[in-house]
């Protein structure tokens, strides 16, 4: 009888489960289903982080008696932290594992929340903010593809990274919402607003860090030593088109959450007289929390239909936004805002799941990284634009000129992405 040849040896991709004995997948599935909720639950943190100080920021102001144009600075530096570390780190979870950048990204965040709490002038606040872009730009694309990742080995089935990735949209935008919520009922109804805060969030990031210990890693390491490169801001090959419309959508999508997170309280209190710091945090709470919960109702549709249907909302809540802020409606403002953050719900998780899609599960973490590049210069550039604008041009006419920019950039890009959708 003629000897039988050796199988040849399995290629396993990072996003399929790995072959286990009947009496173990059924742990296997359990352990990886937790996992994807410890990770869910440090994204949700490390996003929170990331919005906690917007309503914090009147108090500084008021207190270090610093200009707009400051704040703008401030929160630049945040952007600025993002896209740094998604340039020089975001796609390394492709390489040294998904866990190792997760736990990483938490620390970080833990230093930023220390900076806080002992450096609070004007230094340190760009400082602490820097700090806390470079761990959001380290988790974003990271814990997108984890999550994906986890589920589909905790349900066996492929389909799951479909779910998983309305997960993770509602977790990335629902935690900006979260944070600016917290931060500002801490500071309206608890004592020492610019300590409290970030006190609550050291505590929730250590428990994170310890719940994402226990999560299993996806990713298969090479056990060669892998050359290191920055992150390249290049479509796949053959899908420049669609991916440069994901791109850009998505920087549409974050230039309208970045109006809401920096200077949205200026406007407020310059324009309507609002200076509640319950009411800021609680209006940049209503347009995060409108951009996760559209995700999830949405999430049925039809990716065309929900670009569409994103622009709809984005474009109409902005239009409402721009008159209110002409005859002084202060409800229409908010409510026009909250109306377009649903619209930036929609087409933002569009955007990345259209990225995602472009590769497989071996490339996926360094393509979502360079749309989440692309994505955060959306949450930055405008952002000082306006803040630069302030000091020589009144509010009003820097929020319509914003608020057209914003406009004609989604349409075109949503468009081109729409037809490019299934």
């Amino acid at each position: 009888m003629s000897p039988t040849a050796a199988p040849a040896p399995s290629v396993r991709t990072p996003s399929e489960p790995a072959p286990a004995p009947r009496g173990r997948r059924a742990h296997s599935r359990r352990r990886h289903g937790a996992g994807a909720w410890a990770v869910a639950f440090a994204f949700l943190t490390v996003m929170a982080f990331a919005t906690v100080p917007a309503p914090l920021y009147v108090i500084y102001q008021a207190r270090d008696g610093f200009p707009t144009f400051t704040t703008t600075v401030v929160f630049a530096a945040y952007g600025v932290g993002v896209v740094v570390s998604l340039f020089l780190a975001g796609h390394l979870s492709d390489v040294h594992g998904r866990r190792p950048l997760v736990l990483a990204s938490v620390a970080i965040e833990l230093v930023a929340a220390v900076l806080f709490l002992v450096w609070n002038d004007v230094a340190g606040l760009v400082v602490a903010r820097l700090v806390t872009g470079l761990g959001v730009g380290l988790v974003t694309a990271t814990a997108t593809a984890h999550l994906a990742e986890l589920r589909v080995r905790a349900t066996g089935s492929s389909d799951a990274a479909r779910g998983a990735s309305v997960v993770a949209g509602a977790v990335n935008l629902g935690g900006l919402s979260l944070g600016a919520l917290v931060g500002g009922a801490l500071a309206e109804f608890v004592g020492q607003p610019l300590v409290v805060p970030y006190v609550v969030i050291v505590v929730a990031l250590v428990v994170a860090f310890v719940a994402v210990l226990a999560a299993p890693e996806t990713v298969d390491r090479s056990e060669q030593p892998v050359p290191y490169r920055p992150q390249r801001i290049a479509a796949p090959e053959g899908q420049a088109g669609a991916f440069w419309a994901a791109g850009v959508a998505a920087f549409a999508a974050l230039a309208v959450q970045g109006l809401f997170t920096s200077v949205a309280p200026t406007f407020l209190g310059t324009t309507f007289h609002v200076t509640d710091r319950l009411a800021a945090g609680a209006t940049t709470f209503g347009v995060f929390a409108a951009s996760a919960l559209s995700q999830i109702v949405f999430a049925r549709l039809s990716q065309q239909r929900q670009i569409r249907l994103g622009l709809v909302l984005l474009v109409g809540g902005l239009v409402v936004l721009a008159g209110a802020a002409v005859f002084l409606q202060v409800a229409g403002f908010i409510g026009g805002g909250v109306v377009a953050g649903a619209g930036v719900g929609l087409l933002f998780r569009a955007a990345i799941a259209r990225a995602g899609s472009l590769v497989g599960p071996e490339q996926r973490g360094g393509v979502l990284a360079a749309t989440f590049l692309v994505a955060y210069a959306g949450l930055t550039v405008p952002v000082v634009a306006v803040g630069a604008a302030l000091l020589v041009l009144p509010t009003l006419p820097v929020l319509l000129g914003y608020v057209v920019f914003v406009v004609v950039l989604a349409l075109v890009a949503g468009t081109r992405l729409a037809s490019r959708a299934g």
